[in-house]
């Protein structure tokens, strides 16, 4: 194995560290932590004691990993290309470190091969072994969050995983790398204008660059312009299951509203699905950082919640499968309603909640859709920022989001200039953010501003930018312009079944009601409509999705939450014959008497 000395930048542990062996990989990002010996004490009573010798492999490239390796002696290495000319050595953990990141707790591939470098000692917990544990110790289950986490964020700063060849100016190229991103997949863009690697692999895989965009994993696997769905079932992401396709709740959407209704409904015991057509977290899930979210004083990633509700949402049984585009809902029976997805596949639910979100609308400027998804983004994560370091960048947009982002790339460009339309930042930004905006030495607000033209022939050069007081036109040097202007719901889908606002937005409660095409379906139900209800009775709108809702993540999460209680209310006013509405066992309260058992993998 190559690798004989640390990688770039990477050398002995500090002194303090004990057990640290001397070629270990500092932790400097918080992303490799040393277990204490009672949390190694706690693993060791579920988990199984294994010798290794040199080159023993414990997680292989490509394969589902779904065991958790804690190293006893002995030191470990992460490589990447394991096996072939290109290996090289990206971590070293040694005794009290753990193996394993993000895929790790959600059942997805590995991006890496884990490989014994000197003989030793580890410790085998099976995957549901580790879950059922950390469900039960809240500071172990941090431990091993934060630093997944981490080591996802250094796997896609480093350009692990696999790779995607196609022209910038290809929309499937962009396609592909919008999912990659937005489900943070460690990979690596190579362009086929300007990156020479590209003409190597197109040559060595007797491909064309027509055929492109490819995707290439560990030099084995090509994918030629594979759908979304392709590219998710190689990584591994979960697909909806094959057996039972009647659930007591479907969600439709995975941001927080989505992703807080799963939570809700699955830990109460209903049969929970949530469909997700892009990536888990939404327009929250791009972030990054939230601060006025309660229970976070230091603020918190869009990545980092995400993740956090998503393992609840698992740990209480909810199913939750990427990509799933909605198409279609229906009544099915008087119970049930029937939702169907781009790939003909169909679920039939009690209730239904609506979570889709909104999505920022693009920017309708001369020049800008050849740039899109290449120097024009409509997220700001470490992704995007990482191409920022040298030239100045703008930011479109009045909002939190557009101040979350102009804070986040001030820490890699060396200026930021910040566009809004109207007069002031107060009129639609967080006090606190406006605070910290309008200090930052280097952000520039620019009010009373909109952008004209984008210029620039492969990448962005310029913007041409106009006070739209005076007329007047400036031009701005800019490598990046990151777009956070008005959001438009995803709700083509459901025009003509339920009642929509002049902007596609969902109409709920007396709102609803009144808008309703069959106003008696409410009078044989003997109820009037419930306040996030639709106009069909058991569909449920939740977020920023729904008319009327306040966009804010702390907001959406709130009435994802809140659409449960109404939930267990429709399930009771449609219970079976002769069923009680509720339960004497929950004390009176809304629960269904005919609630399903938990299923969850994390639960014993």
């Amino acid at each position: 194995m190559s690798g004989d000395q640390p990688p770039p930048g990477e050398g002995p542990v500090p002194e303090e560290a004990d057990e640290a062996v001397f070629w270990e990989t500092p932790d400097v990002y918080g992303a490799y932590p040393r277990l204490t010996e009672e949390q190694i004490a706690r693993l060791a009573e579920h988990g199984q004691r294994r010798s290794m010798a040199p080159s023993d492999v414990l997680i292989q490239e490509g394969e589902r990993c779904e065991t958790f390796f804690v190293v006893l002696s002995g030191t470990v290495a992460v490589v990447e290309d394991y096996g072939t000319p290109e290996e090289h050595v990206l971590r070293v953990h040694g005794p009290g470190r753990f193996i394993g990141e993000l895929g790790l707790l959600h059942g997805q591939m590995a991006f890496y091969t884990a490989v014994a470098r000197d003989p030793g000692e580890v410790l085998v917990v099976s995957l549901d072994q580790l879950r059922h544990l950390v469900s039960r110790d809240s500071t172990l289950g941090d431990v091993v969050l934060r630093a997944c986490l981490g080591r996802r964020a250094l796997l896609v700063g480093q350009g692990a995983g696999f790779r995607v060849i196609g022209s910038r100016y290809s929309p499937d190229t962009r396609r592909l790398r919008e999912f990659a991103v937005r489900n943070r997949l460690p990979h690596r863009w190579i362009d086929l204008e300007t990156d020479e690697e590209a003409e190597d692999l197109l040559r060595r895989f007797g491909v064309g660059p027509e055929e492109t965009p490819l995707v290439i994993w560990r030099d084995t696997t090509l994918l030629r312009n594979p759908s979304n769905a392709e590219l998710a079932r190689l990584i591994g992401l979960p697909s909806l299951p094959a057996g039972d396709r009647h659930r007591d709740v479907l969600i439709v959407g995975s941001g927080p509203a989505g992703l807080a209704a799963a939570v809700y409904a699955a830990s109460e015991g209903l049969s929970t699905t949530v469909v997700e057509a892009m990536a888990t977290g939404g327009q929250a899930g791009t972030s990054s950082r939230i601060e006025n979210l309660l229970g976070f004083p230091a603020g918190i990633s869009g990545a980092e919640l995400t993740e956090r509700a998503v393992l609840q949402a698992d740990k209480f049984g909810a199913r939750i499968s990427i990509p799933v585009e909605a198409t279609a809902l229906h009544p099915k029976d008087e119970d049930h309603y029937v939702v169907a997805f781009a790939d003909g596949s169909e679920i039939a639910a009690r209730a239904v909640v609506l979570a889709m979100g909104a999505r920022y609308r693009r920017l309708q400027v001369p020049g800008i859709e050849r740039l899109e998804g290449t120097s024009v983004h409509y997220s700001a994560t470490v992704y995007e920022a990482q191409q920022c370091r040298t030239d100045p960048v703008a930011v479109v947009g009045g909002g939190n989001s557009a101040g979350q982002a102009v804070l986040f790339l001030a820490g890699y460009a060396p200026k930021v200039h910040l566009l809004v339309r109207g007069p002031s930042l107060e009129a639609n930004m967080s006090r606190y953010l406006v605070d910290q905006v309008e200090r930052h030495p280097r952000v520039e607000v620019m009010l009373h501003t909109e952008v004209a033209e984008v210029i620039g022939r492969k990448v962005l050069e310029e913007l041409d930018v106009v006070d739209n007081r005076t007329g007047g036109r400036r031009r701005l040097a800019v490598g990046g312009l990151f777009v956070f202007t008005g959001a438009e719901p995803h709700t083509e889908w459901l025009a003509g079944m339920i009642a929509l606002d002049s902007r596609g937005f969902v109409l709920t409660g007396p709102e609803a009601q009144e808008a309703c095409a069959h106003p008696e379906v409410w009078h044989g139900r003997g109820r009037p409509c419930m306040t996030l209800e639709t106009s069909l009775p058991g569909v449920f709108a939740v977020g920023d999705v729904r008319s009327g809702s306040v966009k804010r993540v702390a907001s959406a999460a709130g009435e994802g939450a809140m659409a449960i209680h109404f939930v267990h209310r429709h399930l009771g006013h449609s219970a079976a014959p002769g069923a009680t509405g509720t339960s004497a066992a929950a004390g009176g309260s809304d629960v269904p008497a005919r609630l399903r058992h938990k299923e969850s993998a994390w639960l014993a």
